[in-house]
């Protein structure tokens, strides 16, 4: 898969105020999300605020999980094991 096509892709940014964003756009589900390209997830983050962004990964290990349940659709049906992964802990 090229650059251009549309899949399921993770995208992490920030603000100009130093706010984290990360995103993830399910893909792959015709009647649900056909995904975006690494442009158009680039043209998104920048709609929201962000001044520096990363695509992460794109295909069916795009999956995320706020307080250990799944927020997203991942285009396999459920989330993939990985061997590798981004996590956010907020100290209190």
């Amino acid at each position: 898969m090229g650059v251009r096509h549309r899949i399921p892709l993770t995208a992490v940014g920030s603000t100009l105020e130093g706010r984290l964003m990360l995103v993830v756009a399910d893909g792959r589900q015709p009647k649900y999300s056909v995904g975006v390209t690494y442009a158009e997830m680039a043209q998104f983050m920048r709609s929201i605020g962000a001044i520096n962004a990363i695509g992460m990964d794109g295909g069916g290990s795009s999956a995320m999980v706020i307080k250990g349940e799944l927020v997203n659709r991942p285009s396999g049906g459920s989330s993939r094991r990985v061997s590798n992964g981004l996590g956010v802990f907020i100290g209190r």
